[in-house]
């Protein structure tokens, strides 16, 4: 991918289709933990604001895709670095879907009683899932040019988040009377 005169076709079309991909892959995971987390006896909660955060996703790669085809945004020199960002999300993602395990889900599951994950990154960090979606809705637009769509999306992404975590923090506390002891005080969104 470089900056010139004509649309980074080639990358932005590699770029929808990794990133499709994964999307798709998380919510097949997400499927099959829920179907476990509910065998176990979890209870779902905040699932009234999930539409909103579905919309989002989708609404994403069609602002990119329509800032650099049709507003002519172009990759800027900087570039490699916001690549360099949204890899170390994917990192970031990749740790706390493993430290998460089964309990990583897409929405926002809770199995009354056990206790928080305070493993992997959630030893630094309270929600570094959030973290990573931050990262990459910033990070990939602007290694195509697009500070609009980031603009855009990371102001609709910053109303979503307060409302979610919000809601997880109210799950978390509510299933286990010691959640405010175990986790660390740091918090994304609040």
């Amino acid at each position: 991918m470089t900056a010139g005169a004509g649309a980074p076709v080639a990358g932005l079309a590699l770029f929808l289709l990794l990133h499709a991909a994964q999307r798709a892959g998380e919510l097949a995971l997400s499927s099959r933990h829920q179907r476990a987390l509910r065998r176990r006896g979890a209870v779902e909660h905040g699932a009234s604001h999930f539409p909103a955060l579905v919309a989002l996703h989708v609404l994403f790669p069609i602002l990119l895709t329509a800032e650099v085809l049709g507003l002519g945004a172009r990759p800027p020199a900087a570039w490699p670095a916001w690549l360099a960002v949204l890899l170390a999300a994917q990192v970031l993602r990749i740790w706390t879907m493993a430290a998460l395990g089964e309990r990583w889900t897409t929405r926002i599951w809770v199995v009354p009683g056990e206790a928080l994950v305070t493993a992997g990154p959630y030893r630094f960090l309270r929600h570094p899932n959030y973290l990573v979606v931050v990262l990459e809705l910033l990070a990939a637009p602007m290694m195509f040019g697009a500070w609009r769509t980031a603009i855009v999306i990371g102001v609709l992404n910053g109303f979503a988040l307060a409302v979610r975590v919000r809601a997880e923090e109210r799950a978390l506390a509510g299933s286990n009377p010691r959640a405010e002891a175990v986790r660390l005080p740091v918090r994304l969104g609040e």
